[in-house]
């Protein structure tokens, strides 16, 4: 017994040295909480330079780490323990955070460049006034394809998919948002749709597409993609961008039954310990030059008009990334279902990926 306590003496020991020499280490080369900004991002969704020039303008030192799900992110919040001072989550997921307590609402008096906003992206529902949310990307959900491996097909629909002509030819993203969200928009339904008659069609129209799918994937959509491994794919805009990028005989559509419109947003966590630091990060990312440059970087649609009066015409003109208000106002961003609704996508998405086993 006496080993045993004297052993977790040894381990407390420890572990307060190690504290100890991390907060020492971080002193001693200027680092504290009040000058240390943590930042809760998706990966690779920000130009590491901007971080760089963030740090030498501000003398805050940033510690970023990255996330690869609304879900995760939202998990690792609500557990406390790290305590993010920024983060980054998409819209529908903005609402389930501000309903269970877990943003500060934004301090306008603190904010300067709101004015450089796109007013399509202020005021959505799922942050009616933009009481907790500053918008940072936007997109859409659509497909991208290869026109040199389809001969004569034309692609503008969902319901092009289905064609039997595709068998083995898809790859899809491994959401169920988006895939069950795809399904609903091909059979005229809201992406949104809690209705069983509904959910229980688009299940049954899942199964049918199994044959012309590949794959269910995560990042390495964009290789398999851009090295030709099927002629299409179900992708978000900004990684369609990338895919283009990689091989210029690929092009996107937004599908003409309509598809989601999504809004990644800047909030400050309620554990937040620098918020001094986060709106002066906020005011850095509202910055016009700064917007354009992120924009450029990560491949994403900035919501900052300002900023694209700086960027390259070709790239703002070009409306499978930049949809006007004429496509966008037909668009729908996804909702909070709540968590026994979503449980029901869950089912459909995991029997749908089930059949192809």
């Amino acid at each position: 017994m006496k080993n045993l306590v004297r052993a977790l003496v040894a381990i407390i020991i420890t572990c307060a040295l190690l504290i100890f020499s991390i907060d020492y280490l971080n002193k001693a080369e200027g680092y504290s909480s009040d000058n240390t900004l943590t930042i809760f991002n998706w990966g690779d969704y920000i130009d590491p330079d901007l971080i760089d020039q963030f740090e030498d303008e501000t003398g805050i030192k940033v510690i970023y780490q990255t996330f690869d799900s609304n879900e995760a992110m939202m998990t690792k919040i609500e557990q406390g323990g790290t305590t993010y001072d920024i983060a980054v989550p998409s819209d529908y997921t903005i609402a389930k955070m501000i309903d269970e307590d877990l943003l500060l609402p934004i301090d306008y008096s603190k904010v300067v460049g709101m004015e450089n906003i796109d007013k399509r992206f202020l005021d959505i529902e799922f942050d009616p006034n933009n009481e907790y949310s500053i918008p940072y990307f936007w997109g859409t959900v659509g497909i991208v394809y290869n026109p040199d491996l389809l001969g004569d097909m034309e692609i503008t629909s969902w319901n092009d998919l289905w064609n039997p002509e595709l068998e083995n030819q898809i790859f899809l993203a491994d959401g169920a948002r988006e895939v069950v969200g795809m399904a609903l928009n091909s059979l005229g339904f809201s992406l949104n749709s809690i209705d069983s008659a509904e959910l229980a069609a688009t299940s049954g129209k899942l199964q049918s597409l199994m044959p012309n799918v590949k794959a269910i994937v995560g990042d390495e959509i964009k290789m398999l993609l851009a090295n030709e491994e099927a002629a299409l794919g179900l992708v978000w805009s900004g990684d369609a961008a990338e895919i283009m990028y990689e091989n210029e005989a690929l092009t996107y559509v937004i599908p003409e039954e309509g598809t989601n419109l999504w809004s990644d947003n800047l909030v400050i966590p309620k554990t937040a310990k620098n918020i001094d630091a986060a709106y002066e990060f906020i005011n850095f990312m509202l910055r016009p030059e700064v917007a354009a440059q992120n924009a450029d970087y990560v491949g994403y649609s900035t919501p900052n008009a300002a900023a694209m009066e700086l960027m390259d015409e070709e790239v703002i003109a070009d409306e499978r990334f930049y949809p006007g208000p004429d496509i966008t106002d037909e668009l729908e961003f996804y909702t909070n279902i709540g968590k026994a609704n979503l449980a029901k996508y869950n089912d459909i998405f995991l029997e749908f990926k089930m059949s192809g086993q």
